[in-house]
């Protein structure tokens, strides 16, 4: 007797393949973050070494990269994790609506779950926290690029620019209200993507290592990119 096979569902399609991808990128960001966090605290040795260690990148790996070869293999790995992670992210977040029973816009209510740990605010407040760190990249990095965005002053100085931009409330503010995304996005982030890998294997969420480590890492990577902003409005460093 001959069976029927049910057609195969692509790759890119699958829910399973979407939540590792989101993991996988979202964990290549993480990575980067660190970097770029140690990078930013080379403010705090002075203006040449603060200008200078991004040029040192530029010439890593030559002559087997070509000039600045290393920093376009970031920038490439990085548009990519962050366009897979946000086409991960928007994909599931559909499904999710669907299966949660939206319907005109209504979600059906129920009384359960309440206070279950799956409803903690960073995990309600993903997307949102999202579309406000994808703001907060694109801002920052047209703020780092070469007089592309100057508030406070243009210079050919990376140094300078930290510093003319951070001695303006208003960029100091906008800066910390991206940075607390980015400290929620990680909190709910990396435990949700070593879940998805299979790192976590406690039956709650206050008993998983994990739980504490993204809590470490989120208040780590937000007092290690706002230390310089405070340092330079409220202490005057750098100028």
């Amino acid at each position: 007797m001959a069976t029927t096979q049910l057609p195969r569902t692509s790759a890119k399609r699958s829910t399973v393949a979407l939540k590792y991808s989101m993991a996988v990128s979202g964990l290549i960001m993480l990575g980067y973050l660190l970097v770029h966090m140690y990078g930013n605290l080379k403010f705090f040795q002075g203006q040449e070494a603060f200008d200078s260690y991004l040029a040192g990148l530029e010439d890593l790996f030559t002559p087997y990269l070509p000039h600045g070869g290393l920093l376009w293999i970031m920038r490439v790995v990085l548009l990519a994790a962050l366009l897979v992670h946000v086409y991960a992210a928007m994909t599931l977040w559909q499904r999710n609506k669907v299966a949660a029973g939206y319907v005109g816009g209504k979600r059906y209510h129920t009384t359960k779950n309440r206070t279950g740990v799956q409803r903690s605010y960073a995990s309600f407040t993903m997307r949102w926290g999202g579309i406000i760190l994808l703001l907060f990249i694109i801002g920052h990095v047209a703020q780092m690029m070469p007089n592309w965005l100057s508030p406070g002053g243009a210079s050919d100085s990376k140094f300078e620019r930290v510093v003319n931009g951070f001695e303006l409330w208003w960029v100091v503010l906008l800066y910390t209200i991206g940075l607390v995304a980015v400290g929620f996005h990680l909190w709910h982030g990396f435990w949700s993507a070593l879940t998805t890998l299979g790192q976590n294997r406690s039956a709650t969420r206050l008993e998983s290592w994990s739980t504490w480590a993204s809590t470490f890492l989120a208040a780590l990577i937000c007092f290690g990119f706002l230390i310089v902003p405070f340092a330079i409005f409220f202490l005057g460093a750098g100028s």
